[in-house]
């Protein structure tokens, strides 16, 4: 399996889908519900997430991405028989471009966690989100293309739908360094409120047993129910973590001292940065996604802090990050970065990027970036990503045929027709 010296994370970041829309489909996500009907623009949408992936790039940072899925999705729409003028809500969730937001992609459990000793990923089911439901069967096919290594690498299908709904979204990593062993949080909902919670805690255990992980090497964490109803449907809202740095609301967790006495209990010289609601309300930490930022090491070792662009534009918010990095924190760096376009469906600079640590030489290479693979990536993005789409023109012929022009000239482009 070699050793932990080569294992680097890599952030994988979705690119921006041709078909990227403000339908509102996405009950909870205040954002996407918020835009609905809003003319989106998808050229924009993609050339933003590219440009958060070259800034990333030229922190000196290991950059991969992952495509769009097929769009409008025809096996669903057959599927369920649905004619576009009699059922536009369906005919929505086929052309959702949401595989974007990779951050619930899959679940990862890097190879130092697992008692095989390989990095596992088990695709997310997304019960919970009809649209996002149908993303994981193409989102399997990706990651079993990009992770082939069997040696390095176990890609599972999606747990049982029975319970609910999991994805790392609601899943952090913690310890002393990416490529040693860690502690893996699963943060769970409860149901019952006004809002669905996303994830279900047997979802969460049954991938912690699949992916080999120790009672050593995980947590359990209930998501406060006072943050699911202020629209945090994950956790990744309010929370995130790298190494044994936890930065997070005050009102993220059902029970915030046991959750931190229990992170503590685990990681050794674990780090709690919270905001208290004193200083960001809940509300203004969620409409601003300062929690779904890039918690990133950069390679001088210090931590740096990838936010939307709107988390400068809060005075709270702003001034809060202000007197953080004044301190002597462990937060060193605060990185804004546009990505407008997905904030207003409801993604900020985390949704957009799946986090796995690995040994880039193990990976197929042709999902990792350079300058020249994304400059021409941009190249396509710019000559076939539609301008603008009007939500009542989905389903429209000729609107179908260029989604999917532009996805095949991206598939041609990079080599990997067999996605398509």
């Amino acid at each position: 399996m070699g050793g932990n010296e080569n294992l680097v994370e890599i952030n994988f970041d979705g690119i921006v889908g041709p078909s990227h829309n403000y339908s509102g489909l996405s009950l909870g996500n205040l954002a996407a519900t918020k835009s609905a009907g809003k003319i989106a623009y998808p050229r924009a949408a993609a050339l933003q997430g590219l440009a958060k992936m070259r800034h990333n790039m030229a922190l000196g940072l290991t950059q991969g991405f992952l495509l769009p899925l097929p769009r409008p999705n025809t096996q669903f729409l057959s599927d369920m028989s649905v004619d576009v003028d009699a059922d536009p809500a369906l005919t929505a969730m086929a052309w959702s471009a949401s595989s974007m937001w990779t951050a619930n992609a899959a679940t990862v459990s890097p190879a130092p966690d697992t008692a095989d000793g390989r990095c596992h990923l088990s695709v997310a089911n997304l019960v919970t989100m009809p649209h996002r439901s149908i993303e994981w069967a193409d989102t399997l096919a990706q990651l079993r293309v990009a992770f082939a290594d069997e040696r390095h690498f176990a890609v599972h299908g999606p747990v049982p739908a029975t319970f609910g709904d999991e994805g790392a979204a609601n899943h952090m990593r913690m310890g002393q360094a990416h490529g040693e062993p860690c502690v893996e949080i699963f943060v769970y909902g409860r149901p019952g409120g006004r809002f669905p919670a996303r994830q279900h805690e047997q979802a969460s255990r049954a991938i912690a047993r699949r992916h080999g992980l120790g009672p050593e090497r995980s947590l359990f964490i209930e998501q406060s129910s006072t943050a699911i109803e202020a629209g945090a449907f994950h956790n990744d809202v309010v929370a995130v973590a790298n190494e044994n740095v936890l930065f997070c609301h005050e009102q993220a967790f059902a029970d915030r001292d046991a959750a931190y006495a229990a992170i503590r209990d685990a990681v050794p010289g674990a780090e709690i940065v919270e905001v208290p609601a004193s200083a960001v309300s809940l509300e203004e930490a969620i409409s601003s996604y300062l929690f779904n930022a890039q918690l990133l090491t950069l390679p001088d070792g210090s931590m740096g802090l990838v936010v939307p662009g709107e988390c400068v534009e809060s005075p709270s918010v702003s001034g809060w990050l202000d007197r953080m990095q004044s301190g002597n924190g462990p937060i060193r760096r605060v990185l804004p970065v546009d990505v407008r376009q997905s904030m207003a469906n409801g993604g900020g600079p985390a949704c957009l990027r799946l986090r796995v640590v690995a040994d880039p030489a193990t990976v197929d290479s042709r999902f990792l970036l350079d300058a020249e693979k994304l400059d021409s990536i941009a190249t396509i993005v710019e000559e076939y990503w539609p301008e603008t789409i009007d939500p009542t023109l989905i389903g429209s012929f000729e609107l179908s045929e260029q989604v999917e022009k532009a996805r095949i000239f991206l598939l041609q482009s990079l080599n990997l027709n067999e996605l398509g």
